[in-house]
């Protein structure tokens, strides 16, 4: 895309964190942003706090339900007239080993992590299809990389990388850009932690929305499918 300006963005789980960082590097671009949270308070609660940087809304939307993901995008398109960039961004993080984690927490981070952007980038692709839009997914360096305890976030995170590339061969012919982000440690409130000066040496959010901007203003002939990224100077262990 040559120009931001004017374009229409949809941010899954936009609320804080990564989601928000998106949010707010797209509003100085000139772009109109929607976010979504499950709650409409949150949602709205975190649009405020960006409305002056820009036109912005936040929806309610539970990514977990196709017929929720697919309401949110046409109310978008209904208040807007397009969507051009779909952010599959929420996300949760059940961490355990097999012997601890319970059916719950595995069907939770599954149907979150890895239904969640099925549905998104589901509900969205005849909306991208008019707009020749580009499609970003947030996965994880557990994306690639195990661990111990990682069970269920890694398998949702080895299945977003492995989806969404499969859907960039799907949808480049239609002139449908799609990418995913893999990220290592970022600042944010994942897992209940708390961000704080502690956390300078991470990714912050605003480093992801400025990747993000970076690939939608790149010659569109170019695709960067998958694009993983670290903190340079990490605590030495």
């Amino acid at each position: 895309m040559s120009s931001l300006e004017g374009k229409v963005a949809f941010i899954t789980g936009g609320s804080k964190g990564i989601g928000f960082g998106v949010a707010q590097s797209l509003l100085e671009k000139g772009m109109k942003v929607a976010i979504s949270s499950r709650s409409k308070k949150h949602a709205e609660e975190a649009a405020s706090k960006l409305k002056s940087k820009g036109d912005i809304i936040g929806v309610e939307a539970d990514v977990r339900n196709y017929e929720s993901q697919a309401k949110a995008i046409k109310e978008v398109t209904d208040k807007w007239g397009q969507l051009d960039v779909m952010v599959a961004n929420a996300g949760v993080g059940k961490f355990g080993s097999i012997e601890e984690l319970t059916p719950q927490q595995w069907q939770d981070t599954i149907d979150t992590n890895l239904t969640g952007v099925f549905y998104s980038v589901k509900a969205a692709v005849d909306a991208l299809s008019k707009s020749k839009g580009y499609v970003i997914t947030i996965s994880s360096l557990a994306g690639t990389n195990f661990f111990a305890g990682g069970a269920a976030y890694n398998a949702s995170k080895f299945g977003v990388t492995g989806f969404t590339q499969a859907v960039m061969l799907d949808l480049r012919q239609k002139g449908i850009n799609v990418s995913t982000i893999m990220p290592g440690s970022v600042a944010t409130h994942f897992n209940d932690h708390t961000p704080s000066e502690a956390d300078a040496w991470k990714i912050q959010p605003e480093d992801i929305g400025e990747m993000v901007v970076d690939l939608l203003k790149l010659n569109p002939r170019t695709l960067p499918s998958k694009i993983e990224v670290r903190p340079s100077q990490p605590p030495k262990k």
